[in-house]
C-alpha cells in the first residue's frame, strides 16, 4: 500500500513538472494569448508624404522596372528600382526570414533588407529609412506560399532591425493599398494607364531583346540599341504632360468646365484614356523607338535551337541568380531564347475569372432553380451571366488589342498572345484548368501547345525549389512526354545553390536541341536546292534582309529562326530569278516580232 502511494505522488509530481513544461514552452511561442490573431496595423503612407518617402520595388526584367519607375515618377512620386537579386541577398533573405519559404521570398527580401543596410552604411539614419522608403510589391492568396509573402517580408524586416518598415501591396483581387487603407498611393486614370503602357512595352522588348541579341552582327550592339531606346521612352514617360480638359478647351467652354466637377471629371477621363491609348506623342515614340532598333544588323543564317520557358511567374522572369541567370547561360551556349510576356499572366486571370464565372453560376445566379414557366427569373438569370461574361470579355479583348497594337508599331515581330481556350483545352487530358496555385495548368497547357504546333526545339521550365503548384505540373509532365515522344522538355528548380548542376542539366537537354534545330536547317536548306554560299550572297546584295524587323513570313512545322529564314530566302531568289528571265525572254521577243 505504502509503495502504491509512493508511485501515485511521483506520478503526480511528473504531470505537475510536465505542465509547467508546457506552460512555459507555450509562454515562449507566445501561444498562451487568448485571442485570435489581428494583422498588425501600420503606419499610414500619406498623400503629404508623397514629396519625400521613395518608393522601392523590383522583381521584373530591367525593361519593366525602368519604364515602371518612369510612370510612379511622372505621377509625382519619389520611386527606386532595386538591384538585381543575388545569391548573397539569398542567404540574407534566409537568415532573417522563416524555414521552408520559396526561394523568391528569400531573393526579394533579402534584397530589399541588403539595400536598407547599404542604405544605413551610407550614413542614412535608420529612422529615416523607416520614415522616408516604402516597398510596393505584389501579393495574393490561393493554395500556395504566394499568399504568405508579405507577411514574410514583414517577419524578416523585423529580425533584420527594420521593425515598421512600411510595405503597400498590390492585389490581383483588389488593386493597390496598404495594410491601413489610407490613399498614400493613389491609383488615378494616368497612373493606371501609365502603368498598362509600361508593362505592355516591357513585354514586348523584353521578347525583341531576346530575339535580335542571339543574331546580332556587332557584339553588344542590341544591348546598347536598347538600353538608349528604353532611357528614352523612360523621358517621354516621365516628363509626358497630364491632359486637362481645361486647358485643352475653347476659350468659350473653359468656364463651363471649372464651374461643373461632374463634367469636367467625365472629359479628363476620356481625354486622359485618349491621351494615353491613341495621343500622338505615345505613338510617336513607339515608332521613333521602332527606327533606332531597326538599325541593328543581325545573321539569320545562324543555326540556333529555340528554347520556349514557362514555369514559375518569378523564376521565369528574373534575369539574375534567381534563375541560376539561365537566359544569359542559354544564349552563351548558343540557344534562342523564348520568353514569356507578363501579359499571358493577366490574359490567363481574365480567362479563368469568366470559366469560373460559367462553373458556378448554379450556385452564384440570383434565382436558384426556378421552374420553367418563370420566365422573369429565367431571363434574369441568363441576362445577369451575360453581363458578367460580357465585361470579361470585353476586358480581354482590351487586353489582347493593345498587347498586340504595341506589337505592330514596335515592329511587328513579336510573337502574340497565345489564346487561352486553346491552352486550357490542350492541357485539359492532363491537367484541370480549374487546379489552383501557381500557373494553374498553363505549364502544362504552354509544354503541349509549343510542341504540337513546332514552335520550339526545347521547353525549360523555371521554378523555386519545392514549389508546390509547379511539383503537381511537373509530375503530370511525365504522362505528357509519354504521349508526345520528341518533346524535350526541362524541369530545373531554382535556389540560391546548384548552379553549375543546373547548367550542366541544361546543357544536356540543350545538346539534343542543338541536333534537333541542325537537323531541321538542313533539310530546309536541301529542300531548296541552293548552296549556302549562294544564299548568302544574295543577303550581302539585298541589306533589308539584315535588318532585325524584315518580315520573315511563319511556315508552319519549322521551328528554327534560321530554317524560317533561308527557305523565305530561298523563296526570293526564285521569284527574282524567274522575274528577270521573263523579261530576258520579253526583250528577246520584241526585235524578233519587229
Amino acid at each position: 500500500m505504502a509503495t502504491r502511494l509512493i508511485q501515485i505522488e511521483q506520478d503526480s509530481e511528473i504531470q505537475q513538472r510536465l505542465a509547467a513544461e508546457r506552460l512555459r514552452l507555450r509562454k515562449l511561442a507566445g501561444l498562451d494569448q487568448h485571442k485570435h490573431f489581428h494583422r498588425p496595423v501600420e503606419r499610414a503612407f500619406t498623400a503629404e508624404e508623397r514629396s519625400k518617402v521613395t518608393i522601392l520595388f523590383g522583381g521584373f526584367t530591367w525593361k519593366h522596372e525602368d519604364l515602371i519607375r518612369a510612370v510612379f515618377q511622372g505621377c509625382g512620386y519619389r520611386c527606386e528600382k532595386l538591384p538585381v537579386p543575388d545569391v548573397p541577398a539569398f542567404q540574407i533573405g534566409k537568415e532573417y526570414g522563416n524555414n521552408g519559404q520559396c526561394n523568391p521570398t528569400y531573393f526579394t527580401v533579402g534584397n530589399l533588407v541588403q539595400y536598407l543596410q547599404f542604405l544605413e552604411k551610407e550614413g542614412v539614419p535608420r529612422q529615416q529609412i523607416l520614415d522616408n522608403y516604402v516597398f510596393f510589391t505584389a501579393g495574393s492568396c490561393g493554395p500556395c506560399r504566394f499568399g504568405m509573402y508579405e507577411a514574410e517580408y514583414r517577419f524578416a524586416l523585423k529580425n533584420a532591425g527594420f521593425d515598421g518598415f512600411r510595405v503597400l501591396l498590390f492585389k490581383d483581387s483588389d488593386g493597390i493599398k496598404a495594410a491601413s487603407g489610407e490613399p498614400g498611393l493613389k491609383f488615378t486614370v494616368d497612373f493606371g494607364f501609365g502603368m498598362l503602357n509600361a508593362m505592355l512595352m516591357g513585354d514586348v522588348f523584353n521578347d525583341l531583346i531576346y530575339q535580335i541579341r542571339p543574331f546580332e552582327t556587332h557584339k553588344g550592339e542590341t544591348d546598347r540599341v536598347f538600353r538608349e531606346t528604353v532611357d528614352s521612352l523612360c523621358e517621354d514617360l516621365k516628363h509626358r504632360r497630364s491632359f486637362e480638359i481645361e486647358q485643352s478647351a475653347p476659350d468659350w467652354a473653359k468656364p463651363k468646365f471649372k464651374s461643373n466637377k461632374i463634367l469636367r471629371n467625365t472629359f479628363n477621363v476620356f481625354g486622359k484614356m485618349h491621351e494615353h491609348l491613341w495621343g500622338k506623342d505615345y505613338l510617336s515614340a513607339l515608332d521613333s523607338a521602332r527606327e533606332k532598333m531597326d538599325a541593328i544588323e543581325v545573321d539569320r543564317t545562324k543555326v540556333k535551337p529555340l528554347v520556349k520557358i514557362t514555369g514559375e511567374f518569378w523564376a521565369q522572369t528574373t534575369e539574375g541568380d534567381g534563375n541560376f541567370n539561365m537566359f544569359a547561360f542559354l544564349e552563351r551556349e548558343g540557344a534562342q531564347v523564348l520568353v514569356e510576356p507578363i501579359a499571358t499572366w493577366v490574359a490567363y486571370l481574365m480567362y479563368q475569372a469568366k470559366a469560373h464565372a460559367k462553373a458556378k453560376w448554379p450556385v452564384t445566379r440570383p434565382h436558384r432553380n426556378p421552374e420553367w414557366w418563370e420566365l422573369k427569373k429565367n431571363l434574369a438569370n441568363q441576362m445577369a451571366l451575360r453581363k458578367k461574361l460580357m465585361m470579361i470579355g470585353a476586358g480581354e479583348k482590351f487586353w489582347y488589342y493593345f498587347y498586340h497594337r504595341v506589337i505592330d508599331r514596335l515592329g511587328g515581330i513579336t510573337h502574340h498572345l497565345v489564346p487561352q481556350t486553346e491552352l486550357a483545352e490542350l492541357a485539359h487530358p492532363f491537367y484541370n484548368q480549374f487546379a489552383r496555385g501557381g500557373e494553374g495548368h498553363l505549364e502544362v497547357g504552354k509544354n503541349v501547345y509549343y510542341t504540337v504546333h513546332k514552335l520550339c526545339h526545347m521547353v525549360l521550365a523555371l521554378k523555386p525549389f519545392g514549389c508546390m503548384p509547379s511539383s503537381q505540373s511537373d509530375g503530370v509532365q511525365s504522362a505528357v512526354i509519354n504521349k508526345f515522344k520528341d518533346m524535350i522538355f526541362l524541369p530545373i528548380e531554382t535556389s540560391g545553390e546548384g548552379e553549375v548542376n543546373a547548367h550542366s542539366r541544361v546543357q544536356m537537354a540543350l545538346g539534343e536541341a542543338k541536333v534537333k534545330a541542325k537537323a531541321e536547317f538542313e533539310e530546309a536548306l536541301k529542300s531548296t536546292g541552293k548552296r549556302m554560299d549562294d544564299i548568302r550572297s544574295y543577303i550581302a546584295e539585298h541589306p533589308e534582309l539584315r535588318r532585325p524587323f524584315y518580315h520573315v513570313p511563319h511556315r508552319d512545322g519549322i521551328a528554327g529562326t534560321a530554317a524560317q529564314f533561308i527557305l523565305h530566302v530561298s523563296d526570293r531568289m526564285d521569284s527574282s530569278s524567274h522575274f528577270w528571265r521573263r523579261t530576258r525572254v520579253q526583250g528577246a521577243q520584241i526585235p524578233s516580232a519587229a
